[in-house]
């Protein structure tokens, strides 16, 4: 293990926490408590409405989804699995993976139902009421960067496959995920940890009761320079929460400063023919100058109620990202690096409203309510650089970028075992970008109205069945929208519409034993009108044809006693182009058709051994639509082993355990080195899983 300063050191999150299935009040203390079901009587709810952490996947959650690829995962699911990066938070969502292909300051890559959703396009992501998703971002269509999320501050993650919500909008194809904050720590933390390649974290946090409500600070320092033969990743990363919670007018209130400031060097994919050569080594890079610099700075507020739910917000990003993929193909002499920069603010809020009441001596729960999104991107650019420098501007836009939706839904229990609902929303976009190429300014609008239908039938108390259909859509970058001219040949180009919208099904069962087991499986299937995605690398909107995906999903957890538990998740998927396949092709490049995870843990009551295996496999990926080229498929296992005192508690990581020669991510295009014919070689280009990793920590709790 190589030596680190003091500085460096600091805490993953914890494996050695609470036992592992427990549901604990986070605010009051409070003793635990089930859920309550769709029809409980309000006079048995409680009107101070708690944060609850929770093992998600013990918590009976039949009668309580509208499907069974919904679910809860609570803040000790978190703590007891080993994650490498903050991105991975996402892997808790059955059948997606999460890999990255340049430098760890950056949003990673995400694959979920047959799509790759590059850094994020068609899966929504947010954090208490506030869009993680950027639109029309300078790296690509909603970019989903998590690296500002101090994991031991989540108090769960709400995950949803499918479009089938009424309250989710924009980049709803795929589905959501939707991170709360905790209220309670419960206990003041300091914790360190360190590894190899000077890997540091420190960790700081508390909550300090006030004469009126209750304040929680978390405060995280990281630093690495990464396991890189011909750079130092140098990462340097700040984050920092400050949440108010106060009772307020028979609800609860919170108000949240969130900061987060990094800088990094950047190992892009490398060419196989690189390392075949003997140029650089498979842990090396061909342009050291890559990198980039990122900030994250957001207030924002909630109150809720059992019946209102109100969040506004107010958020502030920059991102400078430079990048080289193709070395000479495009400029011998400068070299084809190219800096992309993203600086905006965002402003926006939600107001909702959920009552009971009846139809036709039915007993029905209605939800109503609105959003409101304004981006106001001072610049979006993207740029010709050479070490960083700047060569020339390839385009450079000021965009405003005004959204609203309104959605309704409503749930009808024809009778005890059969449940219905029906929602509806419409989202209208409006947009104007003002460009260095006059021709590519202008406005555009448009409007989309979704359907969302679905059924549930108890078939017992441990049994439930699912059916349900809706529509979806991502919105497309606002450059695309008005575009006229190519902005690197300054050719004629095609606009593309504002919204591409989906649609799908799917069918499914929850089976839940409290004793042994919680099983949900899925057949679903998905249309896609485009696979419309902005090349944030390029600078355009590349239209790609319609395409159709169809699968099956497993999400399994077993648990043997109060200490042992196990859990298998399984994704298959089928995503086919369905126009013009002859001609193209009809395979979607990057498209994962198998996924797997598992992992056995051991935690005994709070105190004693912990401990976690966990294996990871992605299946071989098509990389071009005429099935010629592919991907080898990926494994890695990772695990964590640890003690816990009343205070204090050690724990040794250990990521990808068997040292395997995997790759995190793979491409196959054109590139040129020094020496090659002018157009270039097609090749493999891929970024190297990081090789066996260790990790020590300490976290001391008071």
């Amino acid at each position: 293990m190589n030596s680190f300063p003091l500085k460096s050191l600091a805490l993953i999150a914890s494996i050695t926490s609470c036992s592992t299935y427990a549901l604990t009040a986070d605010v009051d203390n409070k003793p635990p408590a089930e859920p309550p079901t769709k029809t409980a009587d309000k006079s048995t709810k409680s009107t101070q409405l708690e944060s609850v952490v929770v093992l998600g996947h013990k918590v009976n959650q039949i009668g309580q989804k509208l499907s069974a690829a919904e679910g809860t995962v609570g803040s000790t699911d978190i703590e007891n699995r080993p994650v490498l990066r903050t991105g991975e938070l996402l892997e808790f969502v059955p059948g997606m993976v999460v890999t990255q292909h340049s430098g760890s300051g950056k949003a990673n890559q995400y694959f979920l139902r047959g799509f790759n959703l590059d850094h994020g396009t068609d899966f929504n992501s947010s954090i208490d009421g506030m869009p993680i998703n950027m639109r029309t971002h300078g790296h690509g269509q909603g970019y989903t960067d998590l690296n500002f999320i101090i994991p031991e501050l989540i108090n769960n993650i709400d995950y949803r496959k499918g479009a089938y919500y009424a309250e989710v909008g924009d980049f709803s194809s795929a589905g959501a995920a939707a991170f709360s904050l905790k209220n309670r720590l419960g206990t003041n933390i300091l914790a360190f940890t360190g590894g190899e390649n000077n890997y540091g974290r420190l960790l700081g946090a508390t909550d300090v009761e006030l004469t009126q409500g209750r304040l929680l600070i978390g405060v995280e320092r990281q630093v690495s320079d990464g396991p890189w033969t011909d750079l130092k990743e140098d990462i340097d990363k700040t984050s920092f929460n400050a949440r108010f919670i106060n009772p307020l007018e028979e609800g609860n209130f919170t108000l949240t400063l969130m900061g987060y400031d990094n800088s990094w060097n950047a190992p892009d994919q490398i060419p196989a023919r690189a390392v075949e050569q003997g140029i650089i080594d498979e842990f090396g890079s061909l342009n050291t100058s890559d990198g980039g610099e990122s900030s994250r700075y957001s207030l924002s507020s909630q109150w809720n109620n059992l019946n209102w739910k109100a969040n506004a917000y107010a958020i502030h990003s920059d991102l400078q990202l430079s990048s080289d993929f193709t070395y000479f193909l495009d400029d011998p002499i400068n070299g084809d690096q190219f800096t992309q920069e993203d600086e905006r603010n965002i402003y926006g809020g939600s107001l909702s409203h959920n009552w009971e009441a009846e139809w036709l001596g039915k007993p029905v729960t209605n939800l109503v309510g609105g959003e409101v999104r304004y981006d106001d991107i001072g610049k979006v650019g993207l740029y010709k650089t050479n070490a960083r420098e700047w060569v020339s501007t390839v385009r450079e836009d000021a965009v405003k970028e005004a959204s609203s939706g309104i959605f309704a839904q409503s749930t009808v229990s024809i009778t005890n075992k059969f449940t219905t609902h029906l929602g509806a929303r419409y989202d209208y976009f409006n947009v104007d970008v003002s460009s260095n190429i006059n021709e590519n300014s202008g406005d555009a609008s448009q409007g989309k109205f979704s359907l969302k239908a679905g059924a549930t039938y108890l078939f017992s108390d441990q049994l439930e069945g699912f059916i349900n259909a809706g529509q979806g859509f991502h919105s497309n970058d606002a450059r695309g929208a008005t575009l006229t001219l190519d902005p690197v040949t300054l050719e004629p180009a095609n606009a593309v519409e504002l919204i591409v919208p989906s649609k799908g099904g799917e069918i499914g069962v929850r089976v839940f034993d409290k004793e042994r087991f919680n099983i949900s499986t899925s057949v679903w299937y998905l249309e896609s009108e485009s696979e419309l995605v902005f090349v944030g690398d390029a600078g355009f909107n590349e239209a790609s044809r319609a395409s159709k995906r169809s699968g099956a999903e497993i999400a399994s957890y077993f648990w043997f006693d109060p200490s042992w538990s196990l859990d298998v998740e399984l994704a298959w998927t089928r995503a086919r182009f369905s126009e013009n396949t002859q001609e193209e092709g009809k395979y979607l490049d990057g498209s994962v058709p198998f996924v797997a995870s598992t992992g056995i843990s051991y935690g005994s009551n709070n105190k004693g051994w912990q401990g976690s295996l966990r294996y990871r496999y992605f299946g071989a990926r098509v990389l071009e639509s005429f099935d010629e080229i592919k991907a080898d498929s990926t494994s890695t296992v990772n695990a964590g082993l640890g003690y816990r005192w009343d205070n204090i508690s050690v724990e040794l990581e250990i990521h990808n355990l068997l040292d395997s020669n995997e790759h995190d991510i793979d491409y196959y295009y054109a590139s040129r080195l020094p020496g090659e014919p002018e157009e270039g070689v097609d090749d493999l280009h891929y970024h190297p899983a990081e090789p066996r990793t260790l990790r020590a920590k300490i976290e001391y709790r008071f």
